[in-house]
C-alpha cells in the first residue's frame, strides 16, 4: 500500500520542525513551515537557514517559510504540529478554523498540556474531531538530523494509511520511520524520557562516572514503564526506539534541550538561570511538575522524579538525592525479572 503525499505543513518554527520540514522537501513534497518570526522565515526562504535553532545548517531550498498560519495549511495533506506543549492547544484553536476535510494532524511535541495531564495527541483530538491523528517521537536530536546523520523515529497511530503516509513522506537515506499503533505508549514515553535526561545532565555535572549513567539510564527506564503500566501503556513500547532509544541520546547528549538545563542545575545555577542560558524549551522541567502530582496522587514509586523534583523546586543538593538513590528499601525496582525471594516463591 502506497500513500503518496504532493502537500505538508510544519507549524513551528524550532529546530525539530524546521529538520522535519526540510526533509518533507527534499523528498520533493511541497512544503509550508509557519512560524512567528518574520526574521527568521525570511532567512529560511532567502538564506535557506534557520539562524536561531539550526544556525550552519542547509535546509532544503524548496522548503517556503511564512507567517500566514491559513497559507501555511490550505491544501495540506499532513500537518505536523510541532511548538511547545504549553502554547499547542492555542495554536490548535488558531489552526483549526481552516481546516478541512481529510487533513491529518501528527504531533512532535514530546511534553504534557500545562493545564491537565493531557498528551498532545488528546489535544488535537479534543480540538480535531473528524481528523486523523499521529504522533512523532524517537531519539531525534535535531542538529543531528539537520546535518544528515543516520537517524530512526516512530510514528504511531491508530490509522494505519495515515502510518504509511508519514513513513513515505519523511524516509529517506538519512532518516528512517517504523511504525506503531500505540500511540499513548509512544506519546507518554516521549514525554517522561525528558525528566531523566534532567536528572543526567546534573549527575554529569557532579563529575560521577560511566557506572552512575548506566545505573540512571536504566532506573529511568524501570521507572518508566512502572508509570506506563499504572496508565494502562504497553510496556513493551518502552524497550523500543521512542523509549530506550529515545531515553538513552537525551540522557548521554549534551546537545538534549534538558540534559543542558540538568547540567547547569549540578553546576550550582538556578532553575531560572539554566533555563534562560539555554534559551530554547526543555519540555522535562513542566513535565516534571505533572508527573511528580501524578504519581504522588496514584501511589507510583518514581524516586528518579521525586528526587528531581526537589532538586528543581525545592532547592535540595543533587548531591543529597544521588546518596538518598543509594539507599533506598526497595533493592529489586530496576529489575524485570525478580529473584524468586522477591515474587514469595
Amino acid at each position: 500500500m502506497s500513500v503518496k503525499v504532493k502537500q505538508a505543513a510544519v507549524i513551528g518554527g524550532g529546530s525539530f520542525g524546521t529538520a522535519i520540514a526540510s526533509i518533507l522537501a527534499a523528498n520533493g513534497i511541497a512544503t509550508q513551515q509557519w512560524m512567528r518570526n518574520d526574521v527568521v522565515a525570511t532567512a529560511i526562504n532567502e538564506q535557506h537557514e534557520n539562524p536561531q535553532y539550526l544556525p550552519d545548517v542547509k535546509l532544503d531550498p524548496r522548503l517556503h517559510a511564512t507567517t500566514d498560519l491559513a497559507k501555511a495549511i490550505t491544501g495540506a495533506e499532513l500537518i505536523f504540529v510541532s511548538v511547545p506543549s504549553k502554547s499547542f492547544r492555542s495554536v490548535v484553536q488558531q489552526l483549526k478554523p481552516f481546516l478541512v476535510e481529510g487533513q491529518s494532524l501528527i504531533s512532535t511535541t514530546k511534553g504534557i498540556e500545562p493545564d491537565g495531564f493531557n498528551l498532545m495527541s488528546q489535544v488535537l483530538m479534543d480540538e480535531c474531531p473528524g481528523h486523523s491523528v499521529a504522533v512523532l517521537s524517537g531519539p531525534n536530536l535535531a542538529k543531528e538530523i539537520g546535518r544528515k546523520q543516520l537517524t530512526a523515529t516512530v510514528v504511531a497511530s491508530s490509522d494505519g494509511a495515515l502510518r504509511i503516509a508519514v513513513q513515505e513522506s519523511l524516509g529517506c537515506e538519512y532518516f528512517r520511520v517504523y511504525a506503531s499503533d500505540d500511540m499513548f505508549g509512544v506519546e507518554l514515553s516521549g514525554a517522561l524520557k525528558n525528566i531523566y535526561a534532567i536528572v543526567s545532565g546534573f549527575i554529569a555535572a557532579l563529575g560521577m562516572g560511566e557506572n552512575t549513567k548506566s545505573m540512571i539510564i536504566t532506573r529511568s527506564l524501570a521507572e518508566m514503564s512502572r508509570f506506563a503500566v499504572a496508565l494502562g501503556a504497553n510496556p513493551l513500547t518502552f524497550l523500543g526506539l521512542a523509549g530506550v532509544g529515545d531515553l538513552v541520546v537525551t540522557c548521554m547528549s549534551p546537545m538534549s534541550r534538558n540534559y543542558r538545563v540538568g547540567y547547569a542545575i549540578g553546576e550550582g545555577r538556578t532553575l531560572d538561570e539554566a533555563v534562560a542560558e539555554l534559551g530554547e524549551v526543555a519540555e522535562g522541567v513542566n513535565t516534571l511538575r505533572y508527573i511528580n502530582a501524578q504519581s504522588e496522587e496514584l501511589g507510583i514509586y518514581m524516586p528518579l522524579v521525586k528526587g528531581a523534583y526537589a532538586v528543581l523546586f525545592a532547592h535540595v543538593d543533587p548531591r543529597l538525592v544521588a546518596k538518598e538513590l543509594m539507599t533506598g528499601e526497595n533493592t529489586s525496582d530496576v529489575e524485570f525479572a525478580l529473584a524468586k525471594s522477591e515474587i514469595g516463591e
